[in-house]
């Protein structure tokens, strides 16, 4: 426009007063609420679909038909490579007018909304959904689904244990949603189940016609002490550990392996339960069938210990053929014993074949008839003669006496009557221990009923026969009480003997009786040399003593007495040697215990 046209415009026309003069009040509103109509109303946090109407170096422009046109910024299209304007994108509306005016939207956030919606609708339907595997966590894989991270959990991958989840990282996967915690924002999914709802049919069919004694083939999917669980195509059966070898296994992985192909036999079957029981040793022959003709009772086999028991042991002379080695086999001797005192599970062994029963599958062995059995060799009874001295080694203690072993096989009872001259033993525990040597004499032999009678204190003279010498009634010994009962005390008297005194004769001279610890004077009131029983008074002592004008039997200290005997000739120089040679070998004694 030129200046002079500028010059001849009709400004006033177009004055502020009159501007939009032109429309009546009802027209403008009608203008206005056609224009309002072309506007769409948005609200924050939904998701709509937007337009590219513009790309810049930072962000996209949208027109989702609001007044004003979105910002998304370009960095959230960074997985779509062929962005162009007219492409239509669904964008979750943050803020439908910031402090600048502006229209602010999310790509990113419309995704989730998006994927949230589908994983809903998902668990609602029942719905199959891909997914990616992205990695393994603890417990099983990370799956993505619509955006979303989903757990899947190790038992939820399949219907058999999965040993290595690596595998399955990178690579796509049909996956059902099961679970999903709107708290934590996280959803569980599983790829079992879609396995599970294809195996249904072959289950069905599997055990609709499944009958005993039925082979078929299937595959070691889990292993335990007690046996291995089979998978039969979609039905689990249980190979118990029993079953699948004649020879005794301690684990199904010595003789099988996961994943290993099996040939098994339909033991059992419980319908209401679907249990099934199966076998693999029942398809080959049993090995009894085929042990040779020439085992027969007395014919020596070699083989290995197996398992060993309280009562014995067993001997694997081949796989699945056993024979028991009971303990009183293993060994002539005859005082009781623990087998694994004699083998140990692993040992290899020869035996002899006491008894065979083909029919029933039993067999008894013995390792002790490989030796010569010692009661019948032949000189036997001169080597075991009466009066004859051995040293043997305790094996057994009992409240009558104590078993002693004077060679493999050869067992001998002291009785506890028969362990000391002196001292009264009332349990062979308070003489001797086991496993400890004693020297002893042969009392009695009985070869036909393999009995020996050992003795002892028979090592030594009998003391008593010069003990009779010197603890005479009426003699008085100095005495110590060791010990007190409600009717009597025990005494100790000289040369380590053992006397008794009723408490009424233990009273002392002022009326005091005497106590444990206490020696003093008493006085032997009766000696018995076959019952080895002294009953000694103190009392006697004193009271004796103050009649010795009137009485002819006078007590006598030890010492008064020897002398009168020496004086009167009853003692000789016989008797006194004899007590010495009695303290000395009382002496040798004690050092040798």
């Amino acid at each position: 426009m030129s200046k002079d046209q500028l010059t001849e415009f009709d400004w006033d026309s177009f004055s502020s007063d009159k501007l939009g003069g032109g429309y009546s009040k009802a027209e403008k509103s009608r203008l206005e609420e056609l224009y309002a109509g072309t506007l769409s109303e948005v609200k924050q946090n939904e998701v709509v679909r937007g337009t590219v109407v513009s790309i810049t170096d930072r962000d996209v422009v949208l027109n989702i038909g609001f007044k004003s046109d979105g910002l998304v910024p370009l960095s959230e299209f960074r997985d779509v490579t062929d962005l162009k304007v007219g492409d239509t994108i669904d964008v979750y509306v943050e803020n439908p007018e910031d402090s600048n005016g502006q229209l602010i939207l999310s790509r990113k956030k419309a995704k989730i909304v998006k994927a949230w919606e589908n994983i809903e609708n998902a668990l609602q339907n029942d719905s199959v959904i891909e997914g990616l595997v992205k990695r393994r966590t603890k417990g099983g894989l990370i799956v993505d689904i619509f955006g979303v991270e989903a757990f899947l959990p190790g038992s939820q991958i399949d219907v058999k244990p999965i040993r290595d989840f690596d595998i399955y990282v990178g690579k796509k996967m049909e996956v059902k949603v099961v679970k999903i915690n709107y708290a934590n924002d996280n959803v569980v999914v599983s790829h079992k189940v879609l396995i599970e709802k294809d195996l249904e049919s072959q289950r069905a069919e599997i055990l609709n016609n499944l009958e005993k004694g039925q082979v078929l083939e299937g595959i070691i999917k889990n292993m335990t002490n007690f046996g291995v669980f089979i998978d039969l195509g979609g039905v689990d059966g249980l190979l118990h550990i029993t079953d699948i070898s004649w020879g005794r296994i301690n684990h199904p992985e010595e003789v099988l392996s996961l994943d290993q192909k099996v040939n098994v036999v339909v033991l059992d079957f419980d319908e209401e339960k679907k249990r099934i029981s199966l076998g693999m040793k029942q398809l080959i022959p049993h090995p009894w069938d085929s042990l040779p003709a020439e085992i027969q009772v007395g014919s020596r086999v070699k083989g290995k210990i197996v398992n060993v028991a309280d009562y014995g042991a067993f001997l694997e002379i081949m796989p699945g053929v056993e024979g028991l080695i009971h303990v009183s086999e293993m060994s002539w001797s005859q005082h009781l014993r623990n087998p694994q005192d004699f083998i140990k599970i692993g040992d290899e062994l020869e035996a002899v074949v006491l008894t065979l029963d083909r029919e029933e599958r039993k067999m008894s062995l013995g390792v002790k008839q490989l030796t010569e059995d010692p009661w019948t060799k032949a000189d036997i009874t001169t080597k075991y003669a009466v009066g004859t001295r051995h040293t043997g080694t305790v094996r057994n203690l009992t409240n009558f006496g104590l078993f002693l072993e004077l060679e493999e096989g050869i067992d001998g009872l002291v009785h506890v009557s028969d362990l000391s001259w002196t001292k009264k033993v009332k349990h062979p525990s308070e003489f001797i221990k086991i496993g400890e040597k004693l020297d002893v004499q042969v009392l009695e032999l009985d070869v036909e009923q393999r009995r020996l009678a050992l003795g002892h204190k028979q090592l030594e003279e009998n003391p008593w026969d010069t003990f009779e010498t010197i603890f005479v009634p009426g003699s008085v010994h100095r005495c110590t009480i060791i010990s007190k009962n409600d009717k009597n005390a025990v005494l100790e008297l000289p040369y380590g003997l053992e006397g008794v005194c009723t408490l009424k004769n233990l009273v002392k001279e002022d009326g005091s009786k005497g106590e444990i610890g206490e020696s003093l004077d008493f006085k032997v009131l009766e000696f018995s040399k076959d019952e080895k029983r002294i009953v000694l008074s103190h009392a006697a002592s004193y009271k004796d003593t103050k009649e010795d004008a009137k009485s002819a039997k006078k007590p006598k200290k030890e010492s008064e007495y020897v002398a009168k005997q020496e004086d009167s000739g009853r003692a000789t120089l016989g008797d006194l040697e004899a007590l010495s040679q009695l303290k000395e070998d009382m002496a040798r004694n004690e050092e040798r215990k």
